[in-house]
């Protein structure tokens, strides 16, 4: 895969998360981000650092950027007569809820 095909998404902590350009921009913030015209040093770069979102939560938002491209965009969440859900952990739901809210996804 090609470096422009991807993008580096960083949490808190500092780790480092690199996901598909396709996947990230499922995210209408990240998608603005890496497309607004100008020299902004998320375009330039193709990284994202996100200080208020922990690794935890940052890795829930990558794997469901996939589902969501998987599942999601083409009406497929149910496969085989049986609803595919995005699998939450109850303890994550409140920082995900204000982390999906800040990236409108």
């Amino acid at each position: 895969m090609r470096k422009e095909d991807t993008v580096k998404l960083i949490s808190a902590e500092g780790f480092e998360f690199v996901v598909d350009k396709e996947a990230a921009m499922v995210s209408q913030t990240i998608h603005n981000m890496l497309t607004s015209p100008g020299s902004f040093a998320e375009r330039q770069h193709g990284e994202v650092t996100f200080p208020e979102i922990s690794t935890t939560i940052l890795e829930k938002i990558c794997q469901y950027f996939y589902w969501h491209l998987q599942f999601a965009s083409e009406n497929l969440a149910v496969v085989s007569g049986k609803e595919t859900e995005f699998p939450i952990e109850p303890e994550l739901t409140l920082e995900l809820m204000m982390a999906a809210n800040y990236l409108h996804t």
